[in-house]
């Protein structure tokens, strides 16, 4: 399998833990894998980035422009930064909740996302998901960042099965949180079979 993922967001989404699970489920099934992360001022709300690069094509951590097969975006805004990595078939899963940045305090502009998922949906193959509708029955949209990685392995781009991410999650969060990051990672795929219809309906169950 050779792939090229790239994941943003802003600090506190859990946009590193995604990418290392996902890092991590590839190498299980025996792949070469690099990655790495931009995080700059990410604990005060910045712009966080990471790379992944799956299989033995690639031959540096950082994925080149219009390479990327997959970009997951935790924030509109930041998908649609980061859309010059995007290769001209590839396709963005990104969360239509907005984070404000500061500046919106001190003057309002109406940034509400809708218009970056417009100009997404205008652009380039995208699954729009809403993240705190997504998460309701979790009681938090902290759990985004795995329940997004349901939707990845459900639309079967990546050669990484469920069995394997589930596996990963155990092995490498919390033990308190394991429980409800599976029930994400299963609400995750649950909504891309009902997004899409897919044939193998059923398969995420909690």
């Amino acid at each position: 399998m050779n792939k090229d993922i790239l994941l943003c967001g802003v600090g506190g989404q859990g946009t590193v833990l995604a990418s290392k699970l996902i890092a991590a489920a590839a190498m299980t099934n025996g792949n070469t894998v690099h990655s790495a992360e931009t995080i700059g001022m990410a604990q005060r709300g910045g712009s966080v980035t990471s790379h992944i690069r799956i299989g033995d094509k690639a031959c540096s951590p950082l994925i080149p422009l219009g390479n990327a097969d997959i970009i997951i975006a935790f924030e509109p805004a930041e998908a649609v930064r980061n859309l010059c990595y995007l290769k001209k078939d590839g396709m963005v899963i990104v969360n239509t909740v907005p984070v404000r940045p500061t500046t919106e305090s001190l003057k309002p502009t109406g940034y509400d996302g809708t218009e970056m998922t417009d100009y997404l949906n205008k652009k380039c193959k995208c699954i729009t998901v809403n993240s705190e509708e997504l998460c309701a029955p979790l009681g938090s949209s902290k759990f985004f960042n795995v329940a997004v990685l349901g939707i990845l392995i459900a639309d079967g781009r990546i050669d990484i099965d469920r069995d394997t991410m589930i596996n990963e999650i155990n092995k490498r969060v919390p033990s308190k949180f394991v429980d409800i990051n599976i029930k994400a990672f299963n609400l995750g795929g649950k909504f891309y079979e009902a997004q899409c219809n897919t044939a193998e309906s059923g398969r995420y169950s909690d």
